[in-house]
Protein backbone atom coordinates (compact mmCIF):
# COMPACT_ATOMS: atom_id res chain seq x y z
CA UNK A 1 0.00 0.00 0.00
CA UNK A 2 1.17 3.23 -0.82
CA UNK A 3 1.62 5.63 2.38
CA UNK A 4 -0.17 8.74 2.60
CA UNK A 5 0.88 11.94 2.97
CA UNK A 6 2.53 12.56 6.55
CA UNK A 7 1.47 14.48 9.62
CA UNK A 8 3.81 17.75 10.31
CA UNK A 9 6.37 17.28 12.61
CA UNK A 10 5.38 13.80 13.57
CA UNK A 11 8.20 10.98 13.87
CA UNK A 12 7.73 7.10 12.57
CA UNK A 13 7.60 6.37 16.54
CA UNK A 14 5.27 8.07 18.87
CA UNK A 15 5.29 7.67 22.14
CA UNK A 16 1.42 7.24 23.37
CA UNK A 17 0.52 9.62 25.98
CA UNK A 18 -0.10 7.89 29.41
CA UNK A 19 -2.37 9.46 31.62
CA UNK A 20 -2.12 8.71 35.86
CA UNK A 21 1.90 10.24 35.65
CA UNK A 22 3.40 7.70 33.34
CA UNK A 23 4.17 10.11 30.70
CA UNK A 24 6.24 12.93 32.21
CA UNK A 25 8.05 15.81 31.19
CA UNK A 26 11.12 13.82 30.91
CA UNK A 27 9.89 10.69 29.05
CA UNK A 28 8.16 13.13 26.38
CA UNK A 29 11.47 15.48 26.28
CA UNK A 30 13.49 12.27 26.26
CA UNK A 31 12.03 10.46 23.05
CA UNK A 32 11.81 14.02 20.99
CA UNK A 33 15.51 14.39 21.99
CA UNK A 34 15.81 10.94 20.17
CA UNK A 35 14.01 11.20 17.42
CA UNK A 36 10.26 10.18 18.21
CA UNK A 37 7.42 12.14 19.26
CA UNK A 38 6.45 12.74 22.84
CA UNK A 39 2.82 13.19 24.27
CA UNK A 40 1.95 14.52 26.86
CA UNK A 41 -0.93 13.32 29.12
CA UNK A 42 -3.60 15.69 29.75
CA UNK A 43 -6.15 13.32 31.01
CA UNK A 44 -6.63 13.19 35.23
CA UNK A 45 -4.53 16.77 35.16
CA UNK A 46 -5.72 20.27 35.85
CA UNK A 47 -5.41 22.79 33.72
CA UNK A 48 -3.11 24.48 35.98
CA UNK A 49 -1.06 21.08 36.08
CA UNK A 50 -1.22 20.36 32.70
CA UNK A 51 0.75 24.06 31.72
CA UNK A 52 3.23 23.16 34.66
CA UNK A 53 4.01 20.37 32.70
CA UNK A 54 3.72 21.88 29.30
CA UNK A 55 6.27 24.42 30.26
CA UNK A 56 8.69 22.05 31.71
CA UNK A 57 8.47 20.06 27.80
CA UNK A 58 8.79 23.09 26.22
CA UNK A 59 11.89 24.45 27.96
CA UNK A 60 13.66 21.41 26.77
CA UNK A 61 12.14 20.34 22.97
CA UNK A 62 12.65 21.89 19.91
CA UNK A 63 10.86 19.33 18.03
CA UNK A 64 6.81 18.86 17.94
CA UNK A 65 5.80 17.20 20.69
CA UNK A 66 1.64 16.20 21.41
CA UNK A 67 -0.96 17.09 24.25
CA UNK A 68 -3.48 14.84 24.72
CA UNK A 69 -7.03 15.11 26.07
CA UNK A 70 -9.78 13.26 27.25
CA UNK A 71 -13.05 14.25 25.36
CA UNK A 72 -15.44 14.58 28.15
CA UNK A 73 -18.42 11.60 28.46
CA UNK A 74 -21.82 11.42 29.36
CA UNK A 75 -23.04 10.81 32.59
CA UNK A 76 -24.09 6.87 33.79
CA UNK A 77 -27.23 6.01 36.00
CA UNK A 78 -25.96 7.29 40.21
CA UNK A 79 -27.63 3.78 41.24
CA UNK A 80 -25.44 1.25 39.19
CA UNK A 81 -21.99 3.40 41.04
CA UNK A 82 -23.90 3.44 44.08
CA UNK A 83 -24.01 -0.45 43.84
CA UNK A 84 -20.36 -1.44 43.17
CA UNK A 85 -19.33 1.07 45.55
CA UNK A 86 -20.94 -1.80 48.32
CA UNK A 87 -19.51 -4.59 46.02
CA UNK A 88 -15.79 -2.84 46.52
CA UNK A 89 -16.36 -1.59 50.21
CA UNK A 90 -14.76 -4.63 51.86
CA UNK A 91 -11.64 -4.28 50.01
CA UNK A 92 -11.17 -1.08 50.91
CA UNK A 93 -12.05 -1.34 54.39
CA UNK A 94 -8.61 -3.62 53.96
CA UNK A 95 -7.02 -0.60 52.69
CA UNK A 96 -7.84 1.51 55.18
CA UNK A 97 -9.67 3.85 52.91
CA UNK A 98 -13.23 5.40 52.26
CA UNK A 99 -14.74 5.22 49.09
CA UNK A 100 -16.06 8.57 47.94
CA UNK A 101 -19.89 9.13 47.72
CA UNK A 102 -22.18 11.47 46.17
CA UNK A 103 -21.74 13.37 42.64
CA UNK A 104 -18.30 11.34 41.22
CA UNK A 105 -18.98 12.94 37.37
CA UNK A 106 -16.66 15.70 36.09
CA UNK A 107 -15.67 17.37 32.85
CA UNK A 108 -11.69 16.60 33.53
CA UNK A 109 -11.46 20.28 33.71
CA UNK A 110 -11.90 20.20 29.78
CA UNK A 111 -13.32 24.14 29.20
CA UNK A 112 -10.04 24.87 31.20
CA UNK A 113 -7.69 23.06 29.22
CA UNK A 114 -8.69 24.33 25.55
CA UNK A 115 -8.61 27.34 27.33
CA UNK A 116 -5.23 27.29 27.91
CA UNK A 117 -3.72 25.25 24.88
CA UNK A 118 -5.76 28.02 22.64
CA UNK A 119 -4.00 30.65 24.55
CA UNK A 120 -0.54 28.55 24.67
CA UNK A 121 -0.60 26.61 21.59
CA UNK A 122 1.48 23.24 21.48
CA UNK A 123 2.13 21.69 18.02
CA UNK A 124 0.01 18.37 18.33
CA UNK A 125 -3.49 18.16 20.18
CA UNK A 126 -5.03 14.75 20.24
CA UNK A 127 -8.39 13.36 21.67
CA UNK A 128 -9.26 10.52 23.18
CA UNK A 129 -12.65 8.97 24.57
CA UNK A 130 -14.53 10.67 21.20
CA UNK A 131 -14.60 14.00 19.43
CA UNK A 132 -14.60 17.57 20.91
CA UNK A 133 -17.67 19.99 20.16
CA UNK A 134 -17.05 21.54 16.64
CA UNK A 135 -16.05 25.49 18.41
CA UNK A 136 -13.53 23.68 20.51
CA UNK A 137 -11.72 21.72 17.42
CA UNK A 138 -12.14 25.28 15.29
CA UNK A 139 -10.18 27.25 18.05
CA UNK A 140 -7.54 24.84 18.68
CA UNK A 141 -6.63 24.78 14.69
CA UNK A 142 -6.99 28.72 14.52
CA UNK A 143 -4.24 28.82 17.34
CA UNK A 144 -2.56 26.33 15.05
CA UNK A 145 -2.57 23.22 16.63
CA UNK A 146 -2.26 19.82 14.48
CA UNK A 147 -5.63 17.90 15.59
CA UNK A 148 -5.30 14.18 15.49
CA UNK A 149 -8.66 11.76 16.95
CA UNK A 150 -8.04 8.61 18.46
CA UNK A 151 -10.44 6.22 17.00
CA UNK A 152 -11.08 2.38 17.59
CA UNK A 153 -13.03 1.35 14.57
CA UNK A 154 -14.41 2.63 10.65
CA UNK A 155 -17.43 4.73 12.37
CA UNK A 156 -15.49 6.43 14.52
CA UNK A 157 -12.99 7.07 11.82
CA UNK A 158 -15.63 8.54 9.38
CA UNK A 159 -16.75 10.93 12.61
CA UNK A 160 -13.31 12.15 13.11
CA UNK A 161 -12.61 12.64 9.18
CA UNK A 162 -16.13 14.50 8.73
CA UNK A 163 -15.73 16.57 11.83
CA UNK A 164 -12.52 17.62 10.13
CA UNK A 165 -9.19 16.50 12.34
CA UNK A 166 -6.21 16.70 10.32
CA UNK A 167 -5.09 12.94 11.28
CA UNK A 168 -6.27 9.76 13.08
CA UNK A 169 -4.67 8.01 15.84
CA UNK A 170 -6.23 4.47 15.33
CA UNK A 171 -6.20 1.94 18.11
CA UNK A 172 -6.39 -1.86 17.83
CA UNK A 173 -7.52 -4.13 20.61
CA UNK A 174 -3.88 -5.43 21.27
CA UNK A 175 -3.19 -1.56 22.86
CA UNK A 176 -2.47 -1.22 26.75
CA UNK A 177 -4.86 1.07 28.62
CA UNK A 178 -7.99 2.38 27.92
CA UNK A 179 -9.66 1.88 24.40
CA UNK A 180 -10.56 4.93 23.33
CA UNK A 181 -14.45 3.89 22.19
CA UNK A 182 -16.14 7.06 21.56
CA UNK A 183 -19.17 5.67 23.95
CA UNK A 184 -18.13 4.27 27.66
CA UNK A 185 -21.18 1.57 27.02
CA UNK A 186 -19.40 0.40 23.57
CA UNK A 187 -17.87 -2.83 23.38
CA UNK A 188 -14.42 -1.92 21.47
CA UNK A 189 -14.02 -4.17 18.65
CA UNK A 190 -11.35 -7.02 18.34
CA UNK A 191 -10.20 -6.42 14.36
CA UNK A 192 -6.12 -6.14 14.50
CA UNK A 193 -4.64 -3.49 14.05
CA UNK A 194 -3.33 -3.96 10.65
CA UNK A 195 -6.26 -5.15 9.29
CA UNK A 196 -7.92 -2.02 11.18
CA UNK A 197 -5.67 0.00 10.07
CA UNK A 198 -6.26 -1.10 6.14
CA UNK A 199 -10.20 -0.66 6.59
CA UNK A 200 -9.60 2.79 7.79
CA UNK A 201 -7.63 3.77 5.11
CA UNK A 202 -9.93 2.74 2.76
CA UNK A 203 -12.53 5.00 4.31
CA UNK A 204 -10.96 8.01 5.02
CA UNK A 205 -8.61 10.30 3.35
CA UNK A 206 -6.73 10.83 6.46
CA UNK A 207 -3.04 10.15 7.79
CA UNK A 208 -3.10 7.31 10.23
CA UNK A 209 -0.52 6.67 13.64
CA UNK A 210 -1.23 2.86 14.19
CA UNK A 211 -1.24 2.33 17.77
CA UNK A 212 -1.57 -1.39 19.85
CA UNK A 213 0.84 -3.87 20.46
CA UNK A 214 4.12 -2.89 18.54
CA UNK A 215 6.71 -4.32 20.84
CA UNK A 216 9.65 -3.21 18.19
CA UNK A 217 10.78 -1.54 15.42
CA UNK A 218 9.86 -4.77 13.16
CA UNK A 219 6.17 -4.15 14.79
CA UNK A 220 6.05 -0.52 13.60
CA UNK A 221 7.51 -1.67 10.49
CA UNK A 222 4.58 -3.50 9.55
CA UNK A 223 2.08 -0.78 10.25
CA UNK A 224 3.74 1.08 8.35
CA UNK A 225 3.44 -0.93 5.03
CA UNK A 226 0.11 -0.98 5.85
CA UNK A 227 -0.33 2.29 5.40
CA UNK A 228 0.12 4.51 8.61
CA UNK A 229 2.31 6.98 9.00
CA UNK A 230 3.53 6.51 12.26
CA UNK A 231 3.24 3.46 14.94
CA UNK A 232 2.43 4.66 18.81
CA UNK A 233 3.48 2.42 21.54
CA UNK A 234 3.27 3.06 24.93
CA UNK A 235 3.79 -0.47 26.72
CA UNK A 236 7.47 -0.02 25.03
CA UNK A 237 8.23 2.74 27.36
CA UNK A 238 6.74 1.87 30.47
CA UNK A 239 10.33 0.76 32.03
CA UNK A 240 11.93 3.22 31.50
CA UNK A 241 14.30 5.13 33.30
CA UNK A 242 12.01 8.78 32.49
CA UNK A 243 8.79 7.26 32.85
CA UNK A 244 6.28 7.65 35.76
CA UNK A 245 5.47 3.84 35.95
CA UNK A 246 4.91 3.26 39.72
CA UNK A 247 7.12 0.93 41.58
CA UNK A 248 4.31 -1.64 42.30
CA UNK A 249 3.19 -1.15 38.27
CA UNK A 250 7.03 -1.99 37.26
CA UNK A 251 7.67 -5.18 39.42
CA UNK A 252 4.35 -6.38 38.27
CA UNK A 253 5.53 -6.74 34.49
CA UNK A 254 8.45 -8.69 35.10
CA UNK A 255 6.35 -10.89 37.51
CA UNK A 256 5.12 -14.34 36.51
CA UNK A 257 2.44 -14.59 38.19
CA UNK A 258 0.71 -11.97 36.12
CA UNK A 259 1.06 -13.74 33.05
CA UNK A 260 -1.47 -12.04 30.59
CA UNK A 261 -3.89 -9.20 29.85
CA UNK A 262 -7.50 -8.56 29.98
CA UNK A 263 -9.66 -6.14 28.88
CA UNK A 264 -11.89 -5.29 32.08
CA UNK A 265 -13.94 -2.05 33.17
CA UNK A 266 -13.40 -3.15 36.62
CA UNK A 267 -10.90 0.14 37.14
CA UNK A 268 -12.86 2.59 36.20
CA UNK A 269 -15.89 2.02 34.18
CA UNK A 270 -14.34 1.84 30.49
CA UNK A 271 -12.64 -1.46 28.86
CA UNK A 272 -8.97 -0.99 29.95
CA UNK A 273 -6.31 -3.69 28.92
CA UNK A 274 -4.00 -4.34 31.96
CA UNK A 275 -2.48 -7.12 33.60
CA UNK A 276 -4.71 -9.67 34.58
CA UNK A 277 -5.26 -9.84 38.54
CA UNK A 278 -6.92 -10.36 41.48
CA UNK A 279 -8.86 -7.07 41.53
CA UNK A 280 -10.07 -8.07 37.97
CA UNK A 281 -11.20 -11.81 38.22
CA UNK A 282 -13.30 -10.42 41.23
CA UNK A 283 -14.69 -6.97 39.97
CA UNK A 284 -14.75 -7.45 36.26
CA UNK A 285 -18.11 -8.83 36.03
CA UNK A 286 -19.65 -6.10 38.20
CA UNK A 287 -18.64 -3.02 37.25
CA UNK A 288 -20.90 -0.64 35.28
CA UNK A 289 -20.00 1.41 32.03
CA UNK A 290 -19.90 4.31 34.38
CA UNK A 291 -16.59 6.55 33.37
CA UNK A 292 -15.23 8.50 35.16
CA UNK A 293 -17.34 7.81 38.45
CA UNK A 294 -15.84 4.54 38.69
CA UNK A 295 -12.42 6.10 37.88
CA UNK A 296 -12.74 8.34 40.59
CA UNK A 297 -14.42 5.38 42.49
CA UNK A 298 -11.67 3.25 42.78
CA UNK A 299 -9.06 5.77 42.76
CA UNK A 300 -8.25 6.27 46.64
CA UNK A 301 -8.13 2.30 47.18
CA UNK A 302 -5.99 2.13 44.14
CA UNK A 303 -3.62 4.57 45.68
CA UNK A 304 -3.56 2.74 48.79
CA UNK A 305 -2.93 -1.10 47.05
CA UNK A 306 0.31 0.97 45.30
CA UNK A 307 1.62 2.48 48.37
CA UNK A 308 1.40 -0.73 50.02
CA UNK A 309 3.34 -2.82 47.31
CA UNK A 310 -0.14 -4.88 46.32
CA UNK A 311 -0.51 -5.52 42.64
CA UNK A 312 -3.51 -7.85 43.24
CA UNK A 313 -5.49 -4.01 43.72
CA UNK A 314 -4.20 -1.95 41.21
CA UNK A 315 -4.40 -1.03 37.59
CA UNK A 316 -1.69 -2.64 35.76
CA UNK A 317 -2.45 -1.11 32.19
CA UNK A 318 -0.31 -3.17 29.72
CA UNK A 319 -0.51 -3.87 26.13
CA UNK A 320 -0.31 -7.48 24.55
CA UNK A 321 3.81 -6.92 24.26
CA UNK A 322 4.02 -6.15 27.47
CA UNK A 323 6.73 -8.75 27.64
CA UNK A 324 9.08 -6.96 25.40
CA UNK A 325 9.22 -3.87 27.58
CA UNK A 326 12.96 -2.83 28.41
CA UNK A 327 14.35 -0.74 31.40
CA UNK A 328 17.01 1.83 31.16
CA UNK A 329 16.70 5.05 28.60
CA UNK A 330 13.80 6.69 26.40
CA UNK A 331 16.11 7.35 24.33
CA UNK A 332 17.54 4.11 23.50
CA UNK A 333 13.87 2.35 23.41
CA UNK A 334 12.87 5.28 20.52
CA UNK A 335 16.34 4.31 19.22
CA UNK A 336 15.65 1.17 18.99
CA UNK A 337 12.10 1.41 17.67
CA UNK A 338 13.33 3.78 14.97
CA UNK A 339 16.31 2.02 13.88
CA UNK A 340 14.16 -1.39 13.24
CA UNK A 341 11.56 0.70 11.64
CA UNK A 342 13.58 2.28 9.26
CA UNK A 343 15.87 -0.93 8.47
CA UNK A 344 12.67 -2.94 7.34
CA UNK A 345 9.87 -0.65 6.25
CA UNK A 346 9.29 -0.69 2.41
Amino acid sequence: MVRMVTIEGVAPVVQAPMAGGVATPELVAAVCDAGGTGFLAGGYLTAEALAERIAAVRARVRSAYGVNLFVPGERAADESVAAYREVLAPRAARFGVKLRTGDLYERDDWEAKVRLLVAEPVPIVSFTFGLPPAGDLAALRAAGSTLIATVTSVPEAVAAAEAGVDALCVQGPEAGGHRATFRVQDTPGELPLPRLVGAVLRAVRKPVIAAGGLRDGRDVAAVLRAGAVAGQSGTAFLLTDEAGTSATHRTALSDDRFAETVVTRAFSGRPARGLRNAFVDAHGAEAPPAYPQVHHLTAPLRAAAARAGEPDSVSLWAGTGFRAARSGPAAAVTRALLDGAGGTAG
